[in-house]
């Protein structure tokens, strides 16, 4: 009985070694990789960066109102185009109580003034007549009782200018806020019954609405350091918008910040160009863009795709494996120029004629093959 159980042992041992050793040689047993092979070639190169930012227009401007008060009407409108003078919205005068109450007595103070100028004159207005007084006393007794005359009108006016916010029949009232340029309304922050507050030496005052000309448009991004020294004013620019798609926009680089700000770590540097914009087309402010930008091009030089080059662990240099028999490959380092992310300049180390080998190709993948993983395991 002993003797059975310790045969079983063995012959479950013995299995159990030949099954190992036949999936060892099995998974072992695949065929050898054909390397194919990419020979150079002659072609262009453009080397791009791309910056990212936003589309505004060149001037937005400000209205403000020369007058406080509280917003009584809107004529205009977001979106609405505007000519230089045109109407946009109406304020109702509140005036400051003080300020009215000082106003009127001045008009009070003035009409006295100038009544008892008028009796004055008046009375020796008679005896010039009768040439009791001389021509230059007479004279300076009209000047006094004009002046006093004037004097109340221009107390008159500033009372009703405090009062009311400009004098009856001006053309140019201070309650009438109108566009000071001509474009489209961006935004009017403001709403009927706000209170708006004047602009000042010591206050910029409220905005009643932002009007800019959206047919003279300014792209505004940020390039890295590194590509910076590169760029030149008067570059021309390539700008795609992500609201309008398979469409570029031709621009002009007009602006490189002289500082860089710090990124996350990187520092970036602030560009402007000057975008042409068609008439088929409607950009409106705060579009997002990419803006490529060409930092040089080489045309008919020896070219390679960049994924066939190794870099060296040690060095950091390129190199390929160019083939010098059937599927005999030698290690061989090359210099490389500009590249655009998909072609690399070769500089020396490569002729046309040369096979250079595809070391990253990767198998296919053989789907339903025993040594597939099952579907659930």
């Amino acid at each position: 009985m002993k003797k059975a159980v310790r045969y079983s042992i063995i012959a479950v041992i013995a299995l159990g070694a030949l099954w190992a050793a036949a999936f060892f040689v099995k998974s072992n047993s695949k065929a050898s990789v054909t390397y194919e092979t990419l020979s150079p070639f002659y072609g262009s190169i453009e080397e791009k960066t791309v910056a990212t930012g936003t589309v505004v227009p060149e001037d937005e401007v400000e209205i403000k109102p020369q007058i406080q008060g509280i917003i009584d009407r809107i004529v205009k409108y977001e979106g609405d185009f505007v000519n230089q003078g045109d109407l946009i919205a109406v304020i109702k005068v509140v005036p400051n109580e003080q300020s009215l109450i000082a106003a009127m007595g001045r008009v009070k103070n003035a009409e006295l003034r100038m009544n008892n100028a008028k009796l004055e004159f008046e009375r020796n207005e008679e005896l010039f007549q009768r040439q009791v007084i001389s021509n230059q006393e007479y004279n300076n007794l009209k000047l006094t009782y004009e002046q006093a005359a004037q004097e109340l009108r221009n107390a008159e006016a500033d009372y009703q200018i405090i009062k009311d916010g400009s004098i009856g029949g001006s053309s140019s009232a201070n309650t009438n806020i109108r566009a000071t340029t001509t474009g489209t309304i961006l935004e009017i922050p403001v709403e009927i019954g706000d209170q708006v507050i004047q602009s000042n030496s010591f206050n910029a005052g409220t905005t009643i609405a932002t009007v800019a000309d959206l047919t003279k448009m300014v792209f505004e991004g940020k390039v890295d350091e590194g590509e910076v020294g590169k760029l030149k004013v008067g570059m021309p620019l390539k700008v795609s918008l992500g609201a309008i798609s398979d469409k570029e926009f031709d621009a002009r680089l007009r602006f490189i910040a002289p500082k860089g700000l710090e990124e996350s770590g990187a520092v970036k540097f602030k560009i402007e160009g000057d975008v042409t914009v068609e008439n088929d087309f409607t950009i409106r402010a705060g579009y997002s863009a990419n803006a490529s930008l060409i930092l040089d091009r080489k045309e008919n030089i020896l070219v390679l795709p960049e994924a066939l080059l190794q870099f060296d662990k040690v060095t950091d240099e390129p190199y390929v494996e160019v083939e010098i028999g059937d599927q005999e490959f030698e290690r061989r380092e090359i210099k490389i120029g500009i590249s655009d992310g998909i072609n690399v300049e070769i500089l020396e180390g490569l002729t046309e004629a040369d096979k250079v080998k595809q070391w990253n190709k990767t198998e296919p993948i053989k789907i339903g093959s025993e040594n597939a993983p099952e579907r659930g395991v």
